[in-house]
């Protein structure tokens, strides 16, 4: 006899018993359990073996859903394919596994910060709208009512780089055989363009000068104030000055190279940062405060650990500027900008802010070619400091 869904709805275990069969027709059947659960199950024989097919739990899956994805798994035996193994492969293909393979691939040629940045986004932003999605049957409308509930919270960058996240993960499917397309291209001109806010950072010469005597006069920690000091010298990434260890740096042959994991773009080698005299002159006082251990800029509450990724943008609240006026990592813009006024070509810049070039032949051999250009850039730079921070007159605040 035939259910209905009253049935199914009053349908209850009785008592003595863990589970109970309410059938219906063609191998379906409603899983009643003990505890309550109510599970669709259809039963077929494969080359003469019996096997069953989980088909959803009631009343998420109605009795309609039910019957009606039977009888697709009944279509797909008679046309000679296994449902449950094409289920299998199905679930291996979704969205979200293969973004999970994707990223398992990614993972050694990208930054910490990086992969736990992307899992972040997968987990929060694209997963629970498309993870569930077959890969192979993904359109373009799917992807872009993802990216529609991403701007409607007012975070139109974040859906600009999982728009650019998804084609990557599309693209390593075509690549490795689960679908034929990439939809995102599509997408282009779809979603609105983000604002573009630069990193806060001062160009005016004396204001320059009057923050450098602001942080050498700084209240705070020695180690806060030297870590200051050889940002605004080095214009690296705050994350690798704060990670900086004792056995990265050569004072006597005036470099720092900072191994490849701790770069933004792992695949492109150690970077090599020229050190100015005024560098190497802070390094050696620092190293008698912090060289017992191996972090140059340890955390003042745990020699074994680097300083706190917000530390050095407090220490310049404190002194007085404001975040609209300069962080940290603005320091890169400030020396991108005042370098290439004073005519130091943009090759040079680039390489020695280690921005990604197009080619890993052609990073190889920036390292090589600009390494003489560059040093001579850095000292200069040095110098170009001591006259602001001796000449300005604007005072802090």
């Amino acid at each position: 006899m035939a259910l209905s869904d009253l049935k199914c709805r009053r349908s209850k275990c009785p008592d003595g018993k863990n589970q109970i069969k309410l059938t219906d027709a063609h191998g379906l059947y409603l899983l009643v359990k003990k505890m309550g659960g109510k599970y669709w199950r259809w039963d077929y024989v494969w080359q003469g073996k019996r096997k069953t097919l989980a088909l959803g739990v009631y009343p998420d899956v109605t009795l309609k859903d039910a019957r009606e994805a039977r009888d697709q798994a009944r279509g797909r035996r008679r046309e000679g394919r296994d449902p449950g193994r094409e289920k299998v492969r199905r679930r291996c293909n979704l969205f979200e596994k293969v973004a999970e393979e994707w990223l398992e691939v990614r993972r050694h040629d990208l930054a910490a910060s990086t992969v736990r940045l992307i899992e972040m986004r997968l987990k929060n932003d694209i997963n629970p709208v498309i993870g569930d999605i077959g890969i192979g049957d993904m359109r373009a409308s799917d992807v872009l009512g993802m990216l529609q509930i991403i701007c409607d919270r007012g975070a139109v960058a974040t859906a600009h780089r999982c728009r650019a996240m998804v084609g990557q993960i599309m693209r390593f499917g075509i690549v490795t055989g689960r679908c034929e397309s990439d939809p995102t291209p599509a997408l282009k001109g779809a979603i609105r363009k983000p604002s573009v806010k630069s990193m806060a950072a001062m160009l005016e010469p004396k204001q320059i000068g009057a923050m450098l005597r602001g942080i050498d006069d700084y209240s705070g920690t020695y180690v806060v104030r030297c870590a200051l000091q050889l940002n605004l010298l080095t214009f690296v990434r705050p994350s690798e000055l704060r990670l900086a260890e004792w056995a990265e740096f050569d004072l006597d042959g005036g470099e720092w190279r900072v191994p490849a994991e701790r770069m933004k773009m792992k695949d492109r080698g150690d970077h090599i940062v020229p050190l100015a005299t005024q560098a190497v002159d802070i390094l050696n006082e620092l190293h008698q405060s912090t060289g017992f251990g191996a972090l140059v800029f340890p955390s003042p509450f745990d020699p074994k650990k680097p300083l706190s990724a917000n530390t050095l943008n407090h220490a310049l609240r404190r002194m007085g500027i404001e975040k609209n006026r300069q962080v940290v990592h603005g320091f890169r813009a400030m020396a991108r900008t005042l370098l290439a006024e004073h005519g130091w070509t943009a090759e040079i810049i680039e390489r020695q802010l280690a921005h990604a070039e197009q080619s890993r032949v052609v990073a190889a051999y920036n390292r090589a070619e600009f390494l003489p250009e560059r040093r001579r850039m850095m000292q200069a730079w040095g110098g170009y400091l001591d006259e602001l921070r001796i000449k300005g007159e604007t005072r802090l605040g």
